[in-house]
């Protein structure tokens, strides 16, 4: 259940949101078309509070992420909420029209802060179309760039709220300041004040490691003695301070919490991971934010299905390096890649099967041994998983089909566990 409070948290905000302008509605006197004047007032102000709560949820709040379920489903209600004030908007927009002879300050402020969420937000929803991708150039770190400017525009839609012309009631506008303050401060803290929070902690790279030939390990020191404090299965963004590199990405730490060093193990399958592939080197600046994640098999049942897709076995290289002492788990443990030479660190898998009886290691190659299924694992299982506490990590797609199976299988939804990488 504590995992769901913070989407109820933003729900119970709209609900009494609505109950404000609805007890405390705008004067009607000397009003034309006061009802459309109304529903439009608070539309606008449905459209700040969830601004807002998008706002709050980019500054990544570690403390928060109990209360969703991890930063992967903190960024889907991110989503959520910046899709539903993006349509909000269009509403408000339809019934408390724009007439040009009546244009004034609040209208200007209107139609500038609408003009630049528009031009931010549809890059987002469509991607594809040529002309958008010229605003962010196509790339990761563009799209990101033309979001920084997204709290400049609440701020204009806010002056727009209390410039305009139109009848108010002091009480709902007292209501939306809470929503100003949180969408103002978080877009502060995410742009100027986070730096110097401890938000970002400086480290270098001591070695860049390629276990196969589209592989990177990158094994990262803390300067200044300040480690990041992680748990086995987290993640964490890096931004290497190098020409070609200069993006924060996010990437599970394959290290284990007690090591001095912070380890990352990325797959070259992008013009960025590729980038870093060939020319990332020793003795490079890079800064870490983090750690993130609820990925932990720790908190799951006492028999445990891990699967591992392609590079998706890095969280399980933290689970596996964690263990200084036996496993408290039953766990069946399956790694499969397309071809061998795909594979990474297998002999140091196998090696902590060997050393741990409740440890079973099972590495499949889907060009020899055929892909994996779930009726594969339920046979390995003696032919009941009900019970069972359920980890993977992979392309998403894999995932999505595993998740579907297993739950036609008879393993509750609660006892599955992956994060979704997408942070766009």
């Amino acid at each position: 259940m504590k995992h769901k409070l913070g989407n109820l948290a933003f729900i119970v905000l709209v609900v009494l949101t609505i109950v404000v302008w609805s007890v405390f509605p705008p004067e009607r006197a000397g009003v034309e078309n006061y009802a459309r004047y109304y529903v439009g007032m608070t539309l606008g102000s449905l459209v700040l509070a969830l601004m807002s709560f998008s706002l709050f949820l980019s500054t990544r709040p570690k403390w928060a992420e109990p209360f969703f379920g991890g930063l992967d489903k903190m960024y889907m209600t991110h989503r959520h909420t910046s899709t539903a004030a993006f349509l909000l908007m269009f509403i408000h927009l339809l019934i408390v029209p724009l007439r040009i002879v009546d244009l004034f300050l609040g209208n200007y402020l209107a139609i500038i802060a609408f003009l630049g969420i528009v031009a931010i937000v549809l890059p987002t929803l469509a991607p594809r179309i040529p002309f958008l991708n010229k605003l962010t150039g196509a790339t990761y770190e563009g799209w990101k760039n033309l979001h920084k400017y997204i709290g400049i525009f609440f701020i204009l839609g806010y002056l727009h709220s209390i410039t305009v012309e139109s009848p108010s009631t002091k009480a709902a506008i007292n209501w939306n300041q809470i929503f100003v303050f949180l969408g103002i401060g978080s877009y502060l803290y995410t742009e100027v004040f986070g730096r110097f929070f401890k938000k970002y902690v400086p480290y270098t790279v001591e070695a860049v490691n390629h276990p196969n030939k589209s592989t990177t390990e990158v094994v990262l020191r803390a300067k200044n003695h300040s480690i990041q404090k992680q748990r086995a299965g987290q993640f964490m963004f890096v931004r290497f301070l190098e020409k070609g590199m200069n993006e924060a990405h996010p990437f599970t730490i394959s290290s284990a919490p007690h090591e001095d060093v912070l380890r990352v193990t990325i797959k070259a399958c992008g013009d960025f991971t590729r980038h870093l592939f060939a020319n990332l080197k020793e003795g490079t600046e890079a800064i870490i934010e983090g750690a993130y994640g609820m990925f932990d098999y720790k908190s799951g049942g006492p028999k445990q299905i891990w699967i591992a897709g392609g590079i998706g076995v890095t969280p399980f290289l933290s689970f596996i390096r964690d263990l200084e002492t036996d496993l408290a788990y039953d766990v069946d443990f399956y790694y499969t890649v397309r071809h061998p030479e795909e594979a990474v660190f297998v002999d140091e898998i196998e090696a902590a099967a060997k050393q741990n009886s409740r440890l079973k290691a099972r590495v499949r190659y889907s060009s020899t041994d055929g892909s994996l299924t779930v009726e594969d694992i339920i046979q390995n299982a003696d032919g009941d998983i009900r019970g069972h506490h359920v980890y993977m990590c992979g392309p998403l797609p894999m995932v999505q089909a595993f998740e579907k199976k297993f739950m036609e299988a008879g393993v509750p939804a609660e006892n599955i566990h992956f994060e979704e990488f997408n942070f766009r």
